[in-house]
């Protein structure tokens, strides 16, 4: 026999407080006590309790509502990386009898908790999101989903938020680009990194610190070029790190935060008569089909992004519709590197030199 979903009632009992009082906590009525609405939340978490979206709160079981929807909350609309995630959420969503939303938050941290505040409101069953973690983001949205018992998986990792997770192992996915340019003979790497409000970014310097530390070569603070997330980013940070710079002083490999800021270098490095992969080799980070389409093949890390949309929507709905509290899950997927033209063996040069210099155009740091 199938177990019922816990009702208001039942919270109530719980908690040792009336309907009415619940009722009072779930719409952030005034004049409850804070005591009281933390054993509320604390009995909702207990019994695994959400309120029913689109219809009055009742007592015992009733039909599945047809109006069933979850959402997918990402940060770049214009990266073609969120596509394979979203065909891969919304394969699962329409399996199981839910419509899957997606709302964007620009990288803004203010518009994502508009969002989430949003979607926890308007009838949303549960969330996914990559969460905006720059320096000044407030995460008390995300810790009011964990106290409303609001089901929600997350694709970036966020220290001290206990939810579920999917994701790679970005620092080893990093670190295996480089190994791969080291292979090749490269000495002097540079590394366009990604935007603030990302874990991953960080993750994936973090790789390339890791590779060369475990070979001979050195890799200066220099050498981490802040970019973003963009084409324009990848274009404006490679103008900046290769103008004006003869051979011997110039990176001869560069790896990125993702494909769009590569493909962004890759037409600086053309603009500046520099071809790749002779003179210069490119990695990329995610593996877009779009790399298999520009006029140098783009070797990338790739990750596995529509098996990673089906995992997390999996995860999300066994939460929505489980009976019981369940206790929050991690999946790291596998990422690979695939191996494409725009990577080569290192051209000597008249002059080498074993460390290179920031270029003229500005202060590079970390």
């Amino acid at each position: 026999m199938t177990a019922k979903r816990p009702t208001m009632t039942d919270v109530a009992r719980q908690a040792g407080v009336s309907k009415a009082t619940v009722s009072a906590v779930l719409n952030g009525t005034a004049g409850v006590k804070d005591a009281t609405r933390d054993r509320v939340h604390t009995a909702m978490g207990l019994l695994n309790y959400r309120p029913l979206r689109g219809r009055a709160d009742m007592d015992g079981a009733g039909e599945p509502r047809a109006d069933r929807s979850v959402a997918l909350l990402i940060k770049e609309h214009d990266n073609p990386y969120y596509a394979g995630i979203i065909d891969g959420a919304r394969a699962v969503c329409n399996a199981q009898g839910y419509t899957l939303l997606v709302a964007s938050s620009a990288g803004d941290y203010e518009t994502e908790r508009r969002t989430v505040e949003l979607l926890r409101t308007k009838y949303v069953d549960g969330l996914i999101a990559t969460p905006v973690l720059d320096e000044h983001a407030d995460l008390s949205h995300l810790f009011e989903l964990k106290r409303r018992n609001f089901p929600f998986v997350l694709l970036e990792e966020i220290r001290g938020v206990r939810a579920s997770l999917v994701d790679v192992d970005n620092v080893a996915a990093s670190r295996m680009a480089v190994d791969h340019l080291l292979d090749f003979g490269h000495t002097r790497i540079a590394h366009l990194a990604g935007p603030a409000y990302s874990a991953h970014s960080q993750q994936r310097v973090d790789g390339v610190r890791l590779a060369h530390s475990a070979s001979h070569v050195a890799f200066p603070p220099s050498a981490v070029v802040p970019a973003g997330a963009h084409l324009q980013d990848g274009y404006r940070a490679g103008l900046a790190l290769f103008s004006d710079r003869d051979a011997p002083s110039r990176p001869t490999a560069v790896t990125c935060y993702n494909d769009l800021v590569a493909i962004g270098l890759c037409r600086a490095l053309a603009e500046l008569g520099l071809t790749v992969p002779d003179d210069v080799s490119v990695i990329g980070f995610d593996d877009v089909p779009l790399c298999q389409y520009v006029p140098v093949p783009l070797t990338s890390v790739r990750v596995p992004t529509f098996e990673m949309g089906e995992v997390a929507a999996r995860m999300l709905l066994h939460h929505v519709e489980s009976k019981e509290a369940v206790p929050p899950q991690r999946v790291d997927l596998h990422a690979e590197l695939i191996v494409r033209r725009s990577t080569a063996p290192v051209r000597p040069v008249l002059s080498p030199t074993s460390a290179y210099s920031a270029p003229p155009h500005g202060q590079l740091t970390e």
